[in-house]
């Protein structure tokens, strides 16, 4: 029988609901029950009409007791079966919402599997009854492959230090092997906690988890069970992804991977945390909840003792500042471990980097002379070319000779994309889409013509280009495009990867989705074709993200040594640049990421960025940019008059500017950068600022403002 709406109850409960920061509700609601829950329970519980998924929190401090003859709204059921969430992930979620200025309930409940949100009682019940696969011991053992020095060396550091560690290890390297033998060894250990040992291996993107699914599952299943490996990411349908937390809140799933949503899995046995391709921007959640898994990977494996082992070819800036190693004027160094693994698997060279003048080009060349030869060349000897390209579509824009026209997007500011396939200009900002016109829609002419290039022309003029060449077996060049637009139907990257592997394409097309993460064994050449949009960009950290961009693409090349010896040929990486003395050019050709890194540390410290400044933005949506700039300035200046903390020289608070791309689906966006030397000092100011935010939106004179939000540490200004 349901609990009635209002009943009297012993006991007293506070539950976290999905409520967001700005709604006024708070962060916890209490509710009655006629029984004590323990902190963790999922609860369901009526909220206004509605009936909603809830944690408890805590209980009454006291005695967990009513006041006599006290009535208020009871819970009206529990989900019986799931295992209270234990203390670790409570405090790992209320550390999230406090430094991401959430709300608790918000962050809690967009960390559950969305299917357990609408499951009752009774339907969880019914699905816990499914058998689940067994994740026990069985009597295979594992068959590893020898370890090099290097990869030993940093196996046997992992094993006997704490961390938290940075494996700096160039591409091909053999860092995933390195993951592999220390998962295994936490796996082999005997369990330190009530739970068997769980691993949480992380990547950035959800592309990337097929490939490593496959290696683990190969390495662990036949010791560990089939169960024992689960993925956890936004691919998933939500009866998959209730079913891999599932498995992983219970134990028995001993190892998750997943995106950077696995980083609020429920993992009760946790003992390492693996975050592959720690620099890769993807690991910040850029709605809702803006927070970095990468850094809370780090906060987690602290507070949950865990170790954490974070890898890159390329590290980020803020990693690679903070595993510095201790010198005369910095005795005490950085607090990461830095673990270098400089040499490839099987003693293959890196690519050898090639820069191509565009200066010196015939105007409007997009594949200069020598680099498509070698292309051929390539082609003619069964080897593969990969050709990046950072814009889907065909082109970017389309443009009208006669009366300037431009394929600008009417609801936001900036241009909608001409896709050639199905003759659409589509803008990927709000998605909105429009058949091409046949004439100007401003003058009526005829005469309108693609600006600028795409992936799907790049394809285009590839194959047009290499139509009469042949491979070895006679068979004209094969090419292929990998994208956001060809990927998009379920199993489409799969499939377009493993004909890549099986030698099915000759030339690869694509954006960054293939620059990174992949083991390629069969190509030779990669070229990046228009890469000098993000050197002058306004984005201080857009130099340091081609970087990376670009050494990962080129660890794409010559990955598997005996074949390229087989071959007789060198692994190159080609760049055509209008600018090819540029620092991160030059950088590249020598494959020094630490002369990278040490120049862009002394410019972010002289110019006191991070990671030797911290920040934070506050962002502003509305329909107009006044409004969006006036609830900016007027909580600035309603900071200043509460002379908030930190407002005394510590935290500096920026004029409002717009973003650069001001307008998105006709909602006008501002923001407001703050910066100051002290984490703790910024932290304070934002606790404090937060309800004068909220009283600052309340007033009449900010009506038109659609929303706002707190972004700390952000990635992009």
């Amino acid at each position: 029988m349901p609990t009635p709406p209002f009943a009297p109850a012993r006991h007293l409960v506070h539950v976290a609901l999905h409520t967001p920061s700005h709604s006024g509700v708070g962060d916890l609601l209490s509710y009655a029950s006629d029984r004590a829950l323990p902190p963790g329970t999922l609860v369901r519980v009526p909220l206004g009409t509605r009936e909603v998924l809830g944690v408890v929190w805590d209980a009454d401090a006291a005695t967990g007791e009513l006041p006599e003859g006290a009535t208020m709204r009871a819970i009206a059921g529990v989900l019986e079966g799931v295992a209270p969430l234990d203390l670790p992930w409570r405090k790992l979620v209320a550390f999230a919402a406090r430094y991401y200025q959430r709300a608790l309930g918000e962050v809690a409940l967009a960390a559950l599997p969305p299917q357990l949100r609408d499951l009752r009682p009774e339907q969880l019940a019914r699905r816990l009854k499914r058998p689940a696969k067994a994740a026990g011991d069985t009597t295979e053992t594992i068959e590893n492959i020898a370890l090099s020095p290097e990869q030993e060396s940093a196996r046997a550091r992992i094993s006997s230090e704490n961390g938290p560690f940075l494996l700096f290890g160039s591409t091909g390297s053999g860092k995933t092997e390195v993951y592999l033998r220390c998962v295994q060894e936490m796996l082999e250990a005997d369990p330190t906690s009530d739970f068997p040992a769980q691993a949480l291996v992380m990547v950035p993107e959800i592309n990337l988890t097929p490939q490593l699914e496959d290696r683990f599952v190969s390495r662990f299943a036949p010791r560990f069970g089939a169960g024992a490996v689960v993925s956890l990411h936004s691919g998933m349908t939500n009866p998959q992804r209730l079913k891999s937390w599932l498995a992983a809140h219970s134990g028995t799933a001993r190892i998750v991977l997943g995106t950077r949503m696995a980083v609020f899995a429920s993992m009760p046995g946790l003992q390492l945390i693996v975050v592959d391709e720690e620099h890769d921007p993807s690991y910040k959640q850029q709605e809702g909840a803006r927070y970095s898994a990468r850094d809370l990977a780090i906060w987690r494996g602290r507070e949950q003792g865990a170790k954490v082992l974070l890898g890159s070819a390329t590290p980020s800036l803020e990693s690679w500042h903070a595993s510095r190693p201790p010198t005369p004027e910095d005795p005490e160094g950085g607090r990461y471990v830095r673990l270098h693994m400089p040499s490839r698997i099987g003693a293959g060279a890196l690519a050898r980097v090639k820069r191509v003048d565009m200066n010196q080009q015939p105007r409007r060349t997009v594949f200069s002379a020598p680099l498509l030869q070698a292309m051929i060349d390539r082609v003619g000897r069964g080897e593969q070319s990969m050709v990046l390209l950072n814009r889907r579509g065909y082109a970017p824009v389309l443009h009208c000779v006669d009366c300037g026209w431009k394929s600008d997007c009417p609801h936001c500011s900036a241009h909608q994309v001409f896709h050639k396939t199905d003759r659409t200009l589509r803008c990927h900002h709000c998605g909105y889409t429009v058949r091409v016109p046949a004439h100007c829609p401003t003058c009526g002419s005829p005469d309108i013509h693609p600006m600028g290039r795409g992936t799907e022309q790049l394809e285009e003029q590839l194959a047009a280009l290499l139509r009469n060449v042949q491979r070895p077996d006679g068979n004209p060049a094969r090419i292929a495009r990998i994208d956001a637009d060809t990927t998009k139907a379920k199993g489409a990257l799969e499939e377009q990867l493993a004909q890549v592997h099986a030698g099915e394409v000759d030339v690869l097309v694509g954006t960054q989705m293939i620059a990174k993460g992949h083991d390629f064994r069969r190509i030779t050449l990669v070229a990046a074709v228009q890469p000098d949009g993000a050197l002058f960009s306004s984005d201080f950290r857009a130099s340091e993200r081609l970087f990376a961009l670009l050494m990962q693409a080129a660890g794409r090349a010559g990955r598997d040594a005996a074949y390229v010896a087989a071959q007789a040929t060198q692994a190159e990486m080609w760049v055509q640049t209008f600018h090819p003395q540029h620092a991160v050019y030059e950088a590249l050709r020598k494959h020094d990421y630490e002369a990278f890194a040490a120049q862009q540390l002394k410019e972010r410290e002289e110019a006191a960025m991070p990671p030797f400044a911290y920040q934070a933005l506050v962002r502003a949506d509305a329909r107009t940019q006044e409004v969006a700039q006036g609830f900016l300035q007027a909580a600035s200046a309603a900071a200043h008059a509460a002379a908030l903390p930190g407002l005394d020289g510590t935290v500096v608070l920026f004029p409002p500017v717009p973003l650069t791309i001001q307008r998105v689906a006709n909602v006008e966006r501002a923001q407001m950068l703050m910066e100051s030397s002290s984490r703790a000092a910024l932290q304070r100011f934002l606790a404090a600022w937060q309800p004068v935010l909220q009283a600052t939106r309340s007033q009449p004179a900010h009506k038109g403002l659609i929303r706002w939000l707190v972004d700390v540490d952000p990635l992009a200004i």
